[in-house]
């Protein structure tokens, strides 16, 4: 049979590029060679995307490196810097003026690796959905709701989905009226808060505040990764349980749960990445109530959010009674050797390339179902007849 041609696309403009390209080297070290042809195409921090056949090439450290410019004066570029063709069905095309003209090969379909903005917020997917080409994950108006923590937390209230208390700040809110801002968090919060960056994962940008100063400072950070933030009341005394999810909306399956153990006081950027101190667990020693219950509002998230695809789901369960309260939804969840997503599904009984096999069947199942899709407005004489 032929091989499926698969592009692994990694790196991007988002703070999280470094795990980016740890999440591509896990993938592509887990994926069925002798099923799968596979294109690397890395995208450094400036936006450019370039074609390689290993990572070594591709790669200075743990980030994509830039290729040097053809005029410093034109935004051309050289060498292996490539663009997916709109509307010719994933050919790649040579980037640039001074770009060599050599076969390049079309894709099949395309595993986005890539996390953060620009990434899994939606609008990556606009062009492959332009491009007419396959892609693994959820769509555009999916990867666009969960990326905004805002307005994934309206979509879930609206679902009787429960939240922490929060409220929403925009930078020219601050800008205007810091104290308003303040005030309403004590108003409608207790202490301690957190302060989150509304369109980011990986932890980045977020901090707990305690009082006011504390409050202040958090919110100039935040403010540093995004033009939007979102206040949330802690809820103390919790664990940190996660939940897979693998499917399309209607016909989803949920993992079994996990359990993160940060190794400080919440499970922030350095404590997922840079030490390991933290442990995860899967599965989870939970009561099956708990583990059930996250398990149907994993899915009802994903529901609610339109998902496809695939998303981790994060929740915070009570030590004392097990209330179980949704935390966020991820649509691109890490894939690195230590990241939740696959090991939840590991330990459900689907090892990690047969669950890039799926992945890569859904994401051809879901554009065959657009391609089904009438793109056409028929004439009035033909409605009448």
């Amino acid at each position: 049979m032929k091989k499926i041609h698969l592009g692994l696309l990694f790196g991007g403009r988002s703070c999280e590029h470094e795990v980016s390209v740890i999440s591509a080297r896990s993938i592509l070290q887990a994926i069925d060679r002798g099923k799968y042809e596979v294109s690397l195409i890395g995208i450094d921090k400036t936006g450019h995307w370039h074609l390689a056949e290993d990572f070594d090439a591709l790669l200075d450290g743990g980030t994509v490196k830039p290729l040097p410019r053809i005029d410093a004066d034109d935004s051309t570029v050289a060498g292996n810097s490539v663009t997916l063709a709109l509307h010719n069905h994933g050919n790649l095309s040579p980037a640039g003026r001074g770009a060599e003209r050599k076969p390049l090969p079309a894709l099949d379909v395309i595993f986005p690796a890539l996390h953060g903005t620009f990434g899994e917020d939606g609008a990556l997917q606009g062009v492959f959905e332009m491009a007419g080409i396959p892609y693994i994950g959820c769509g555009v108006a999916a990867s666009a709701a969960a990326m905004d923590k805002s307005l994934a937390k309206k979509i879930f209230r609206a679902a009787g989905i429960p939240q922490a208390p929060h409220i929403d700040a925009t930078a020219e809110q601050w800008r205007c009226a810091p104290a308003g801002i303040v005030e309403r968090s004590e108003a409608q919060l207790d202490w301690p808060v957190f302060v989150k960056p509304a369109n980011l994962g990986s932890s980045i940008g977020i901090s707990k505040a305690r009082d006011r100063d504390g409050l202040r400072t958090a919110i100039e950070f935040a403010l540093r990764f995004d033009s939007k933030i979102v206040i949330e009341q802690s809820l103390e005394n919790c664990r940190e349980i996660e939940c897979a999810v693998l499917g399309h909306a209607h016909d989803a399956r949920a993992s079994t749960v996990g359990e993160i153990i940060p190794g400080a006081e919440f499970y922030d950027y350095t404590t997922k990445y840079l030490d390991d101190k933290s442990e995860l667990v899967a599965p989870a020693e939970v009561p099956a109530a708990v583990a059930e219950r996250v398990r149907e509002l994993s899915l009802a998230a994903f529901r609610e959010i339109g998902g496809d695809g695939l998303a981790r789901v994060d929740f915070l369960v009570a030590r004392d009674d097990g209330a179980v309260t949704l935390n966020e939804i991820n649509t691109m969840p890490g894939f690195t050797p230590i990241s939740m997503y696959p090991r939840l599904w590991a330990a459900s009984g689907v090892p990690y390339p047969q669950l890039i096999d799926r992945l890569i069947t859904l994401a051809l199942q879901t554009h065959r179902a657009k391609a089904r899709l009438q793109r056409e407005v028929p004439s009035f004489r033909a409605v009448e007849k």
